[in-house]
């Protein structure tokens, strides 16, 4: 890939929050060009072969909940051979078994391409085992199951690619239409964390556009309805400390995400559709400075997060309605809202932003999403022994 260099970069704390990079070609050369060891040189190459070490390292999750087989198929042909998929499912099992068939789906498609994948039902006994025996209970609801929810089944994948020895986890939606699209986002993931000198780094995929049906024809929409929200506040919290009006943050809502491991066990999560939003503000809650931090490594080192802008547009399954989107922008302001780093002021303003579009009333405050501590808490070592890893040549099923 051949993409230019962040001119401009945010410092807050020990985050660095490097401007959207713009891809020129998504192909950059096997072997890397002494043409662009030059310092001066605007453009970055990164090589397959860099790119490739990190994608047999990656493990690549996609949660899934009643999404169309052809759908998860298609995301499955798009993922690189190298990385290991980890199908997180919620999906039904009663009185139509949709979960057995994505697992057969799953093993059929993968036996065909040679590739080692592992599924794992959100709700089974034995993917609550695992985080029973590792001691992180937080996940289990008052049954002793997964509680439900798309962040939940993303911890679930972090944890079962940790146990796996994965050094890297990226994220891809399962109602992706485009195979092409999921390619360059595991590319994308691949090249942004191939420039971080320090193992606490991230990559985040801006959408190049998000097109949209108008009068018979296509309009290629650059912000999303709720990014574009989720953004102007994030950048307004960091105006607040800096003092500087700033549009660095432009990924508010990156489902399409990658982290080093050592970066994904140290943030916090928080359920529902706040966890995209919610990595912003655990990042600068634990490394901006604001709060104490007794680990030294990650401050000392610092945290890269890399935006990049893809090129393929973002076409996924139909918009799910306005209420769908008030929930989206509810819990990605809530979370900014009731973190201890937001100011009282910003606190005023997005409480006047949600009553102003009625998602919550009038003398009524934001409910406080469900947070989850790191997963560097887990016993990962007491998890991997619930269940035999080598006993299937290419799949897991739990």
């Amino acid at each position: 890939m051949r993409i230019d260099l962040p001119v401009l970069t945010e410092r807050f704390g020990a985050n660095r929050f490097y401007q959207v990079q713009k891809i020129y070609e998504l192909d950059g050369g096997i072997e890397q060009d002494d043409e662009f060891s030059n310092p001066f040189h605007v453009i970055r190459q990164i090589p397959y072969e860099r790119l490739y070490e990190i994608e047999k390292n990656m493990a690549v999750i996609i949660p899934v909940k009643n999404e169309r087989l052809r759908l998860l198929e298609g995301v499955l042909s798009g993922i690189p051979h190298a990385c290991l998929p980890i199908i997180i499912s919620n999906s039904q099992q009663t009185p139509i078994d949709r979960y057995r068939m994505e697992r057969e789906m799953v093993d059929s498609f993968c036996r065909y391409a040679k590739k080692k994948y592992v599924i794992a039902h959100q709700r089974s006994p034995r993917t609550a085992a695992l985080f029973k025996a590792g001691g992180y209970t937080a996940l289990l609801d008052e049954e002793g199951f997964l509680r439900n929810g798309k962040a939940e089944g993303m911890l679930a994948g972090m944890a079962l690619a940790r146990i796996l020895g994965k050094r890297y986890v990226g994220f891809i939606d399962a109602d992706n239409y485009f195979p092409g699209s999921v390619l360059e986002y595991v590319r994308i993931f691949s090249a942004g964390l191939s420039q971080s000198n320090s193992p606490f780094s991230m990559a985040r995929v801006q959408w190049h556009s998000k097109p949209k049906i108008v009068e018979e024809g296509l309009y290629f929409a650059k912000w999303g309805r709720v990014s574009r929200i989720t953004n102007e506040y994030l950048n307004r919290l960091l105006g607040y400390y800096t003092g500087f009006e700033t549009e660095a943050l432009r990924t508010g809502n990156a489902g399409e995400h990658a982290l080093t491991m050592e970066l994904a066990l140290m943030l916090d999560y928080s359920a529902g559709f706040s966890i995209e939003t919610h990595h912003f503000v655990s990042l600068l809650e634990k490394f901006g400075g604001i709060l104490p931090n007794p680990d030294t490594e990650s401050m000392k080192a610092g945290v890269d997060i890399f935006q990049i802008q893809s090129r393929n547009p973002h076409f996924h399954a139909a918009d799910k309605g306005d209420e769908h989107l008030g929930d989206m922008i509810g819990g990605s302001l809530s979370v900014l809202f009731h973190s201890p780093v937001c100011p009282d002021a910003l606190k005023k303003e997005i409480l006047g932003e949600l009553r102003k579009r009625h998602i919550v009333g009038k003398n009524e405050l934001p409910s406080q999403p469900h947070r989850y501590p790191p997963l560097a808490g887990m016993d990962f070592e007491a998890a991997a022994k619930v269940y035999d890893w080598t006993r299937q040549s290419n799949f897991i099923h739990t």
